[in-house]
């Protein structure tokens, strides 16, 4: 099992592989924001915390990235929204 969460930006996502397979954040970057669109984590791996692993390597990368997030996606925000230490990655929106 590889644990380190990689930012394929041909595909524009985030990616965990675990187990054979890979789980997985849609993304659009523009302008230092990255808009996390969708997660997925394949059935069989579901029910094993491997989504929050997902998105905590995501935001990790964001922040050394020195970007920050718009979570579009329900998961990514409930996320963001539970775990206060990473709520300065929020982006700031008019």
């Amino acid at each position: 099992m590889t644990e380190a969460v990689r930012d394929n930006r041909a595909r524009q996502r985030y990616e965990l592989d675990v187990d054979g397979s890979v789980a997985f954040i849609d993304y659009h970057r523009s302008g230092g924001v990255v808009t996390m669109q969708h997660a997925e984590v394949p059935p069989a791996l579901q029910g094993r915390g491997i989504g929050s692993r997902l998105v905590r390597g995501a935001l990790d990368l964001v922040r050394v990235e020195r970007e920050s997030v718009i979570p579009r996606c329900p998961f990514v925000a409930d996320f963001m929204h539970k775990h206060p230490e990473v709520q300065d990655l929020l982006a700031k929106q008019s």
